[in-house]
């Protein structure tokens, strides 16, 4: 089962505004990039497991949830906190507690120089907040954490009954209200990124200290957390790390399309495979190939109609034949890998998820002149698939069932742990 074309898997080329495909048939690069566009600078996980500046147009590969890198493409997000990584400047305002300077211990990003969020001795609540009030119908706050010791965790709030609690020695959530969700994201020297997503309507950010699972309680003066990097943003889930200094900061939309061409692409049949986390933020994101237009598509459409739904879909005959069937991943939902292979043949057009087929079309018109692989609908840009591809493998051969169900399937019980983010017992 080699292919002719893989994108990913460990295998990466980029620079700046491109990025390139291999074959594992040739043992190459494929001199047939992608073409790559963001308006700005972003922040990736480096192998290191540290936070990385890029600059603009250049691809990211980010380490976060695999070893082997996925490319991360994301939507255009804004961090409001204005002072991210300076708690003692006045945009935050501290309760019964200091903000301490500590030179020599090493931020997210590999440099010495954080703040503790220290409480003081008094019998109350120990925290920090936004001097502004927030207002969100969908949004997440998130900040990057460790443990200093003496049983502090922390607790961040979006206002009355909207907080989640996060445990910094052990790394889980705890104490989630109803009216939100959170996550802990672990990163390399003991820090946690702390996630909370919800809605907040003119209410402050705040960051609690809390006494194992007190908030409430009598202060020594000298226990308390690291904090860096705070960032509110109004998406459902958070999205990658966005640094500011005095301003309101945006990170620009990302673009990654026109891969390949028709020496490539087989009409006739062929499978399309992709192992990917989507964003969750956004829907209905496209994984296509195409003629260069609308006319002719194979597309995997992930989070049409609601967010655990992936659909394969394809036109052909100049737009006059079209057919898409649906599929709901159900409580697997997109926040972990999870692995398609869409194969097409005259009459015999399929789609595999993670070692099962879970859609068959018996009678399907094949699409013509396949020259453009896109992260989004053909070549129009529209409709742009958000998230972490671990990789693209296209093979000019319509595989057996056998073989799509080997691809799609996890290789072992540790692959299948890590990729879906479970707890082995």
């Amino acid at each position: 089962m080699a292919k002719t074309y893989k994108f990913g898997n460990g295998t990466w080329a980029r620079k700046k505004g491109s990025t390139l495909a291999y074959s594992d048939t040739n043992n190459a690069f494929k001199p047939l990039p992608f073409s790559f566009e963001r308006n700005s600078i972003a922040t990736r996980v480096n192998k290191e497991g540290l936070i990385e500046v890029v600059g603009n147009d250049i691809p990211r590969i980010d380490y976060t949830d695999s070893a082997e890198g996925a490319l991360l493409l994301e939507n255009s997000a804004t961090n409001f906190v204005t002072y991210s990584e300076d708690f003692s400047h006045s945009s935050w305002d501290l309760l019964d507690a200091s903000i301490e300077n500590n030179s020599t211990l090493v931020t997210p990003q590999g440099v010495n120089g954080v703040q503790e969020l220290r409480e003081n001795s008094d019998n109350d609540d120990h925290l920090i907040k936004s001097d502004s009030t927030f207002t969100s119908s969908d949004c997440s706050f998130s900040v990057f954490a460790k443990y200093k010791g003496n049983d502090r965790n922390i607790k961040l709030s979006l206002g009355t009954g909207k907080y989640a609690s996060f445990n910094l020695q052990d790394g889980y959530v705890f104490d989630v209200q109803s009216a939100t969700t959170a996550e802990i994201i672990k990163l390399s020297n003991g820090w946690y990124r702390c996630v909370i997503n919800g809605n907040i309507s003119a209410s402050k950010l705040n960051i609690i200290l809390l006494n194992d699972t007190n908030e409430v309680y009598q202060g020594d003066g000298t226990s308390g957390i690291y904090v860096w990097g705070a960032m509110f943003e109004s998406n459902s889930v958070a999205s990658s790390y966005i640094p500011t200094n005095g301003s309101i900061i945006q990170r620009a939309a990302e673009t990654c399309n026109g891969s390949g061409n028709s020496e490539v692409f087989n009409d006739s049949e062929g499978v399309l495979f992709v192992d990917l986390i989507s964003s969750g933020g956004t829907t209905d994101g496209y994984i296509s190939i195409s003629d260069l237009t609308t006319n002719n598509r194979l597309a995997i459409r992930i989070g049409y109609n609601n967010s655990n739904q992936v659909s394969l879909f394809m036109v052909s005959n100049g737009g006059s034949s079209e057919f898409e069937e649906f599929y709901d991943v159900g409580s697997l939902g997109f926040s972990n890998f999870n692995k398609f292979a869409l194969k097409y043949k005259l009459n015999d057009v399929s789609l595999f998820f993670n070692g099962f087929e879970v859609i068959t079309i018996s009678s399907a018109a094949m699409a013509s002149g396949f020259k453009s692989l896109n992260f989004a609908n053909a070549t129009n840009g529209t409709q742009p698939f958000y998230g972490n591809t671990k990789e693209i493998g296209y093979y000019d051969t319509a595989l057996t069932d056998e073989e799509l169900e080997t691809l799609t399937s996890y290789r072992s019980l540790n692959e299948m742990v890590t990729e879906l983010n479970l707890n082995a017992l």
